[in-house]
């Protein structure tokens, strides 16, 4: 659609056509398995570990630390699984938090069935964790914490670094430290993601969150910290992800990692002024509307709200015919007829937290475009409200 205003980057972005043109000769000509050793594999295993500098450097690691995988969800699931059956002998007990993206939170209860000891810290009314709760939560049997950098419902900023620095304190005169993995889908090419001033000895990514493709991913691994890989058969990526590398896909999460990562102040500098246009003209809607997530401590493309008394899937329905595309929460549970875990974490309850609605922006979006919502949105708004059995009980 030429008309289209796409507000849903939290979900995917397009790909960005510079990384676009340095992915496309390896679908083609430069065709070879890096694993083998004939001069034509060779080339394409030297674009996988130009590429591995690519993103090491963006991390502030050594390539060596680095693993590419199919995307977000298996770098969660890789981090959270190949830490704690490696360290199941020294301790069975993991720390996460209420508002986690699923391949997250679902990960570590699956484990719990398991006989993994679990802790979910709670959050506040914005959605953030507080330092002192992971505190609390740590016990002589944790082995892993895993907390999410910035959430990808509602935009909230989650003090990573002061938790990374928590646990290297707790681990002074200890026999083991308790590992730190974060989730850092959501804020690559927004936030600095330098491990070190993180703390962190895991983290992940998803190309195709920052204009890059869908199908690839990054794994941070600290070396020297215990990693039992959840994925056997081959030897790849230092035998800490078998199967045969997705070389386009691991060329184009580097290009776009490298290009999100310069263009990062000059992001902030379009989106957040957007940002605070939409909140500000959808709260001017009037009574019944609030928004979610902390009001500063948020990512910069980030604006999301909930409604009374009107379900979020109407309102989504009557953007899309206004040539609105947005979302009412995860991409990956938006199908579901349930409340978001995040919002009910928050405290808000179950029959205002069906009426959420997130805009997330990115580089295609301008002031006209925010206006066209904002222009919109209200009376879809007045409409749902005026039809909602609710508000005539």
């Amino acid at each position: 659609m030429n008309n289209l205003v796409y507000l849903d980057h939290a979900a995917t972005t397009p790909v960005h056509p510079r990384v676009l043109e340095e992915m496309l000769p390896y679908f083609t000509e430069h065709y070879g398995n890096p694993s083998s050793v004939y001069s034509l594999a060779q080339e394409t295993r030297g674009a996988v570990e130009g590429a591995r500098q690519g993103v090491a450097d963006v991390v502030g690691a050594s390539p060596r630390d680095i693993v590419f995988t199919s995307g977000g969800t298996e770098s969660d699931n890789a981090a959270i699984r190949g830490v704690v059956w490696a360290l199941r002998k020294h301790g069975d007990h993991i720390v996460t938090s209420a508002v986690e993206h699923h391949a997250i939170i679902d990960t570590c209860h699956q484990l719990e069935k398991l006989g993994f000891k679990l802790t979910v810290v709670p959050v506040d009314s914005y959605g953030m964790v507080r330092v002192e709760d992971v505190e609390k939560a740590i016990t002589d049997k944790t082995v892993l914490v895993t907390i999410m950098m910035a959430n990808n419902e509602m935009g909230t900023i989650q003090p990573i670094a002061d938790i990374g620095a928590l646990l290297k304190e707790m681990s002074k005169g200890k026999p083991r430290k308790v590992l730190f993995h974060t989730d850092a889908v959501q804020a690559a090419g927004a936030l600095d993601i330098k491990v070190n001033k993180l703390g962190v000895d895991f983290l992940s990514l998803s190309a195709h969150k920052y204009y890059g493709p869908k199908g690839t991913g990054v794994l941070y691994i600290r070396r020297g910290v215990n990693f039992l890989p959840p994925q056997s058969g081959g030897g790849q990526e230092r035998n800490r992800r078998a199967g045969t590398e997705n070389v386009p896909g691991i060329v184009g999460c580097a290009a776009a990692l490298k290009l999100a990562d310069e263009k990062r102040e000059a992001y902030l500098k379009h989106c957040v002024p957007l940002r605070d246009r939409l909140i500000q003209g959808v709260l001017s809607i009037g009574e019944g509307v609030h928004l979610t997530g902390h009001p500063t401590d948020r990512l910069p493309n980030s604006a999301s709200f909930y409604f009374d008394n009107i379900e979020g899937e109407s309102i989504l329905l009557s953007l899309d015919f206004e040539g609105v595309a947005a979302s009412s929460g995860s991409a990956c549970t938006s199908a579901s007829l349930e409340p978001s875990h995040v919002l009910l974490a928050m405290g808000i309850p179950a029959e205002q937290a069906h009426g959420s609605l997130r805009l997330t922006l990115g580089w295609d979006n301008d002031e006209a475009q925010v206006d066209h919502v904002l222009g919109v949105l209200p009376g879809i708004v007045n409409r749902l409200k005026a039809m909602s059995p609710l508000v005539h009980q």
